[in-house]
């Protein structure tokens, strides 16, 4: 094992957390906090040595699990499989920074304080599980259980309509997991492990290092049946899924002997299958319907984390699992997929238009910037899948600030209303500034993120050798329809005469504390960072990305000369 103890350390430490705040009595409130916090501050510690550890050698962590027994289909193993690359590193980084700043906007939480932060921490391993591992049946339990503790969240700590909010939520997400359940079980039954069947038959010493004769040696033998079918070593290793010589002949999901589904190959109805339920994930048109509702009744602290790691999940599951495994999928659906990112940053944005509510307007505007992560997917190429990586971190640190600037009017008024107040510049002026700002960060203004990110994407749309270069203009469309709503909440809330709603909120409506400095100025910070230092994020995936780019192209293309007829 590599590196043995630490991604674990990092992964499962919430879990001990967690067991000690069980153990404490539910009194002690303000240990519970300190608790969380520290547990994430000491994640961030493991991930910077994680970071130094990968540039000698990438960590991966691997243990053997559960191994069964199916009868005449073999032997299913399933591994403990842990790891960072290119393709997870950022999205880590970016959810143990939010992670931590949610424990901070979390201070206030006065009810049940005990379950909260024992249910936080236990959504904090879900969520980095989902992003460390690399075997396909463990990230789909660490994906699915992440449901868990947010409609628990949603249902004890919403607002009024929280019942129907977490009912909506929990039940659009679990036809998601049901979807990639099937493909799942289908790709458990068609993926074998050279290396372990290897190992069952003798071919191989325990504790050898194959080499890639000696793999090819396995795989040639199982391709020409010249291993009997029980002794083949059934995976869910995502690695070995990737290559089309680790599916056993004949089987569901293979690629030689080109099975059909429905009048369209099974690698593309399972392709299909991944999108949709990945898709729901990222509340991406047309299955947004659970997003605003969501938003608008989850505590501010969850919608942050809602908004900024669990709808990345869907985005990230795209890439590591249905784009690498199905890669001839990328590009039979490539267009669908373009059309659809370019209706979710058009529909978004006119919605965000529409939007009284500020946790909406933000809500929606998410949809139109998960739209930008679908166009740069759909282009196939290295920049526009790098810029839609970009833009999924970017987004994280956006909209966490978005939404615990909301949650700050929230506190004080109760209330959410964009014509509900007018030239709060004269009473909050050092809030004013930071959500200025923040939204001028959010509509794209070159020197922050989000600028860096749709200029990739749309750079990536461009020269797509399969997206016509009018979904580019969709996109640029969509960014100034993004500053249209924008401007104008930033003229009606701040700008003019200070006139509230109700009397009482005048005074209420107090400029920001030590603690909500502590939270917006770092992350405001750091979306400037990474504007004017692209390279600090780039420089991290572009290796990745470049390299599923490039086999997206080759593989798929290969890939989908042989199975359609």
């Amino acid at each position: 094992m590599t590196h043995a103890p630490l991604l674990s350390l990092i992964l499962w430490l919430p879990i001990g957390s967690l067991i000690l705040v069980l153990l404490l009595p539910s009194s002690q409130k303000n240990i519970f906090r300190h608790i969380a916090l520290f547990t994430t501050l000491i994640q961030a510690i493991g991930m910077g040595l994680a970071l130094t550890q990968r540039w000698a050698n990438t960590p991966v962590e691997q243990l053997g699990w559960v191994r069964l027994k199916l009868g005449s289909l073999g032997i299913l193993s399933v591994d403990y499989l842990v790891g960072i690359d290119g393709l997870n590193i950022g999205l880590l980084l970016l959810s143990i920074l939010i992670l931590a700043v949610g424990v901070i906007a979390s201070w206030r939480i006065t009810r049940y304080t005990k379950a909260y932060f024992s249910l936080y921490l236990l959504m904090d391993t879900l969520i980095m599980g989902s992003f460390f591992a690399l075997d396909f049946l463990l990230f789909y339990i660490f994906f699915e259980a992440t449901l868990l503790p947010i409609y628990f969240f949603i249902s004890v700590w919403g607002g009024p309509q929280r019942t129907q909010a977490a009912t909506k939520f929990l039940l659009y997400n679990l036809l998601g997991t049901v979807i990639i359940l099937m493909v799942l079980v289908g790709l458990g039954i068609s993926v074998y492990d050279p290396v372990a069947t290897g190992l069952h038959v003798g071919l191989l010493a325990p504790g050898e290092q194959p080499s890639a004769e000696q793999i090819n040696t396995i795989q040639s033998l199982v391709q020409a049946h010249k291993l009997s079918p029980q002794d083949i070593v059934h995976s869910f290793n995502i690695q070995c899924m990737t290559h089309a010589q680790n599916f056993v002949p004949e089987s569901m999901l293979g690629l030689h002997d080109n099975p059909f589904m429905g009048g369209r190959a099974a690698r593309l109805v399972a392709f299909l299958a991944l999108v949709v339920g990945f898709l729901i994930k990222l509340a991406a048109i047309p299955f947004h319907g659970w997003l605003p509702d969501a938003h608008v009744e989850a505590p501010t602290p969850i919608s942050m984390i809602l908004a900024a790691i669990l709808l990345k999940i869907g985005g990230y599951g795209l890439l590591r699992i249905a784009y690498n495994i199905f890669p001839e999928g990328a590009v039979y659906y490539a267009f669908g997929l373009g059309v659809l990112g370019g209706c979710a940053i058009l529909y978004g944005a006119l919605a965000a238009m529409a939007m009284q509510d500020l946790k909406k307007m933000i809500a929606y505007a998410s949809i139109a910037h998960m739209g930008f992560v679908l166009l740069g997917f759909a282009s196939l190429t290295h920049e526009g899948i790098q810029g839609a990586l970009y833009q999924m971190i970017s987004h994280g640190i956006i909209t966490t600030l978005l939404f615990g600037l909301v949650g700050v009017l929230q506190d004080r008024t109760e209330d959410r209303k964009i014509e509900h107040y007018s030239g709060l510049a004269t009473r909050m002026p050092y809030y004013t500034v930071i959500t200025v700002v923040s939204f001028f960060a959010a509509l794209g203004l070159p020197g922050f993120s989000s600028f860096m990110a749709e200029l990739l994407v749309l750079i990536g749309v461009f020269q797509s050798l399969v997206l016509p270069q009018w979904m580019g203009m969709a996109g640029i469309i969509g960014i100034l329809l993004n500053a249209t709503y924008l401007v104008w909440t930033i003229q009606r809330v701040f700008w003019g005469d200070f006139t509230v709603y109700r009397p009482s909120w005048q005074s209420a409506l107090k400029d920001l504390h030590v603690r909500e400095y502590i939270l917006f100025i770092p992350l405001l910070l750091l979306t400037l960072l990474l504007g004017v230092c692209p390279q600090l994020l780039s420089d991290l995936i572009a290796d990745s990305t470049q390299q599923l780019a490039t086999r997206v192209h080759t593989v798929g293309r290969e890939n989908l000369n042989t199975i359609l007829p």
